[in-house]
């Protein structure tokens, strides 16, 4: 019934889901999966988290949306709780990854316009951003983009991790630069520290904007809330969603000094952006992870996740690379995934890929080494399935 009344725009596995509790999802019939997806990094608490509900249930009882000609309570919460675990200085709610992005190309744009008529946007080969217009513009996967050009102009793609490349592209009209710190859906690959250095010399030397999408990576998936502090290098703006609403459909974009004054009334926008019931959630979610030390434990439940990949590495010879940091993890096989997937899938645990090629662990935050050796487990009896 569902395949008769929704577009046919995701090639959905053929289960359906009724409820969740922590790490847990149910489909109608009671069947109890693993949720290693999490959402594509964004339950973050996992399903049903108390803090969640109860944030729902208060503020529903209070404001649920006021238009943003008006100040509300909890967007400006939320906001100072960002900017007190951050560098920067403000920052603009909306609803989604995708507008995150929008709203920060169009922040770049008119940094550039106000610095002497820079338009130029530098992007890289295989990365990912989203699908409206602009940000399928600086998505550098040819797949997502051949059937909607022409697309957005004054975007120039570079290799990913290519420092001649980059000192060659970078030229006086370029007011920006996008990048993931670890590239998500282009098969969980990070950025290069010589690299993203460059890239913040060049920025600052020829006055652009470095702009970071931790839509994917943010919000503690790499084990602190910011990715940007795993690197140490600072960008000007942030664009963030997923785990930053733990499931409920919020983004933003972060900027810094230099940055924060340059978006003025009416040069953009977002009906639903900031409201307070979505505030009030993203608000209890960063309070849970930051406040009740969530994150301060990412490293060592990691680690152990990643000790226990590299022993069935050495064990069978089909997976053969396995990257990433924090609960964002790809573990690369000579296998196809989506036929790995619905093995997975058969044996109750849910995975998601990256590519025709690499598996993506994405666990809540909060999962617990229990719930990591009941996935690996399922894992292993898959590996030894195919081997």
């Amino acid at each position: 019934m569902s395949e008769d009344c929704l577009m046919k725009t995701y090639g959905r596995f053929d289960v359906t889901f009724d409820k969740g509790l922590g790490s847990k999802l149910y489909d109608i019939n009671g069947t109890e999966y693993i949720d290693f997806v999490s959402g594509v990094a964004v339950n973050c608490l996992g399903h049903s988290h108390p803090v969640i509900i109860k944030a729902i249930q208060d503020q529903s009882n209070k404001l649920i949306h006021v238009s943003n000609y008006y100040y509300n309570t909890t967007h400006t919460l939320l906001a100072k709780k960002l900017i007190e675990n951050s560098d920067h200085e403000s920052v603009f709610f909306c609803n989604s990854g995708t507008e995150a992005i929008e709203g920060a190309l169009k922040l770049a744009r008119k940094y550039g316009k106000l610095k002497g008529d820079k338009s130029t946007i530098l992007y890289m080969e295989n990365s990912f951003h989203g699908r409206s217009m602009g940000a399928l513009s600086v998505t550098g996967q040819g797949k997502y983009q051949e059937a909607f050009s022409p697309l957005i102009g004054g975007v120039q793609k570079i290799p990913f991790n290519d420092l001649k490349a980059l000192r060659e592209a970078f030229t006086t009209d370029v007011c920006g630069v996008i990048v993931e710190p670890i590239q998500g859906e282009g098969g969980v690959i990070p950025i290069n520290m010589d690299f993203i250095k460059e890239i913040r010399e060049l920025c600052t030397e020829n006055d652009a904007l470095l702009i970071y999408d931790e839509v994917q990576c943010g919000i503690g998936r790499l084990g602190s809330l910011f990715a940007y502090k795993q690197f140490g290098v600072i960008p000007d703006v942030i664009a963030l969603a997923k785990g930053l609403g733990g499931g409920f459909p919020i983004g933003a974009v972060i900027a810094n000094k230099k940055a924060s004054t340059v978006l003025q009334p009416g040069d953009h926008g977002s009906t639903f952006g900031g409201n307070p019931l979505a505030c009030a959630v993203s608000l209890a979610v960063i309070t849970e992870l930051v406040d009740n030390k969530i994150i301060d434990t990412i490293d060592e439940r990691s680690s152990y996740t990643f000790e226990k990949l590299e022993i069935l590495k050495k064990k069978y010879p089909i997976i053969k690379e396995i990257r990433g940091m924090g609960f964002l993890i790809g573990v690369e096989i000579d296998f196809d995934t989506k036929e790995f997937m619905k093995k997975c899938l058969e044996k109750k645990l849910l995975l998601i890929s990256a590519g025709p090629r690499v598996i993506r662990f994405l666990p809540p935050l909060n999962v617990t080494k229990e719930e990591l050796d009941e996935a690996l487990h399922v894992f292993t009896l898959v590996l030894e399935e195919i081997c």
